[in-house]
């Protein structure tokens, strides 16, 4: 079986991991090794074949020592990206790190792994979608995703004032789209795609606490046309139909998968959807 590696074990990435076992053989990457472990027990309960890796991923020292364990197994067909900070869960800095930083290096140290036919799916956020910024945040967050340097670099051009948690998620999820974009012809020359993609309101353990301490996410909820969240399957399940043969032809874009929500909206006044979307 080829090799999938899911980077995040918490509700998402174990839906993915889950998902993707049937096909591939998985490695669960996160930083809590005991996180990675649980869940590893459990999909091997169900039949699965998956293996842990403890890792920073905004460390490039520890992206780059799983990344040589991971070239001695052989190519990677797939890479999962699913790990992330809602805004209730870290600062400016620590979201910008873990959510667009972790991605960048992620994503780049495993291309030269990556076997003819592999795709990178990155998840971004229905809120990169509400979001507008000025061409210099947009060069910063295409060409700079992996600087050590990022967080401080964003924060003096947004202004200390507005570089709270609720910006740094916008901003970093909005860099995954461009990473996306900008890293096709990359995965292009091994014969690989890369796309994001971008969930809206989903039922996660993280989106329970986001329901509890911010607001917004009731706005939200109250505009949505399906009048329910999706569920973590029904992302896995984009996850697995981007990863395969079926979606040969899709790199360099992003998959809206928010039941209509952006459309929703798209009647909302710019400044009131870009808060509702926080």
């Amino acid at each position: 079986m080829q090799l999938a590696v899911v980077v995040g074990a918490g509700g998402m990435g174990a839906a993915v991991a889950r998902t993707l076992a049937a096909d591939y053989r998985i490695l669960l990457v996160d930083i809590d090794e005991q996180r990675a472990a649980a869940v590893a027990d459990e999909l091997r309960e169900g039949g699965g074949c998956v293996d842990t890796a403890q890792c920073d991923i905004t460390s490039p020292d520890n992206v780059a020592a799983l990344v040589e364990r991971i070239g001695r197994q052989g190519g990677v067909r797939v890479l999962a990206h699913v790990a992330g900070l809602s805004p209730t869960m870290g600062d400016f800095d620590t979201i910008i790190r873990v959510n667009l930083t972790g991605a960048a290096l992620m994503s780049d140290a495993l291309l030269p792994h990556a076997v003819p036919g592999a795709a990178a799916i990155l998840i971004s956020s229905l809120g990169a979608h509400v979001c507008g910024f000025d061409d210099g945040v947009l060069s910063v967050l295409r060409d700079r995703a992996s600087s050590e340097d990022l967080p401080d670099e964003l924060r003096g051009l947004v202004g200390a004032e507005r570089a709270d948690s609720n910006m740094a998620y916008q901003l970093s999820k909005f860099g995954l789209l461009m990473l996306a974009r900008r890293r096709a012809k990359d995965w292009g020359t091994r014969g690989g795609r890369i796309v994001s993609l971008s969930p809206g309101l989903i039922a996660t353990p993280m989106g329970a606490k986001e329901f509890a301490n911010n607001p917004a996410k009731r706005r939200l909820f109250d505009l949505s046309p399906q009048k329910r969240e999706g569920t973590m399957d029904e992302i896995a399940d984009v996850v697995a139909f981007l990863a395969s043969d079926k979606a040969s032809f899709l790199s360099g874009t992003d998959i809206l998968v928010d039941g209509g929500l952006s459309g929703a909206l798209s009647d909302v006044p710019f400044d009131a959807m870009r808060k509702a979307a926080r």
